[in-house]
């Protein structure tokens, strides 16, 4: 494939690349951090997609510790 980007790698390099924003957007609203969550969830869906399992197994650790971080928030204000 020379020259040419197939789409689960697009698909993957746009859910990093917003995991990343959202990330960095999350003290300004408990929002961000649900959607980091739900990024961390493509990000998963792409590891095992392209056969890197450990990597989707590590988001979905990570979604569940957006989950809690988001619930902590949310109860707190």
């Amino acid at each position: 494939m020379h020259g040419r980007v197939n789409p689960l790698t697009i698909f993957g390099l746009t859910a990093v690349v917003a995991m990343l924003v959202f990330y960095a957007l999350e003290k300004r609203s408990p929002w961000f951090i649900l959607a980091f969550a739900a990024t961390c969830v493509l990000s998963s869906i792409y590891g095992f997609l392209q056969g890197a399992w450990p990597f989707g197994a590590v988001e979905i650790a990570w979604t569940a510790v957006a989950l809690h971080r988001w619930s902590l928030t949310v109860k707190s204000k």
